[in-house]
């Protein structure tokens, strides 16, 4: 096996390498494809200090290279695929806005104990128990407010007893 001959800035490049590191760990998104940044670069500069003229300031031109070498790592990155018009759409959220303004409006037009109830409710207190509890109401009389309010809720909505709420907005 042959060796190679010494290079003259072998000790300059390998002096530049935890700047190097630095350098491509910000540019990297990854430490491990940081580590192959710095390692094209020592390469390409070996090769350039082996073969050609001396560089005569070897940090901004090691800087450089490390520079270009992100840029094509960047370039060679998995290529993006056209946007297709499934992807490309997101269903339209108006008509849930609208079916929530609408029950918004008809909540307001109960009469107040069955609003509070139902407002409730639709906070997350679906308990009957528990809204009994909070209201200092009887269990019967949280119910009953809570099955007037509904039954008032579905003919101001116009919704038959089986329908759910999503179709407010179908």
């Amino acid at each position: 096996m042959s060796e190679l001959p010494p290079i003259p800035q072998y000790q300059d490049l390998l002096d530049l390498l935890p700047l190097l590191t630095r350098v491509a760990r910000h540019m990297a998104p990854d430490a491990d494809t940081a580590g192959d940044l710095v390692q094209d670069t020592v390469l390409s500069l070996h090769q350039r200090l082996q073969d050609g003229p001396r560089i005569d300031r070897l940090r901004p031109y090691a800087l450089a290279v490390l520079r270009n070498a992100a840029r094509r790592a960047r370039a060679q990155a998995a290529p993006t695929s056209e946007l297709t018009e499934s992807c490309a759409m997101t269903a339209p959220d108006a008509p849930a806005r609208l079916a929530c303004a609408d029950l918004d409006r008809a909540i307001a037009g109960l009469p107040k104990d069955q609003a509070v109830l139902i407002r409730m409710v639709r906070e997350g207190h679906d308990s009957p128990a528990d809204l009994a509890r909070m209201t200092g109401l009887p269990p019967g009389t949280v119910m009953s407010r809570l099955a007037r309010a509904r039954r008032r809720l579905r003919v101001q909505m116009e919704m038959t007893e089986g329908d759910t709420t999503a179709s407010l907005w179908n």
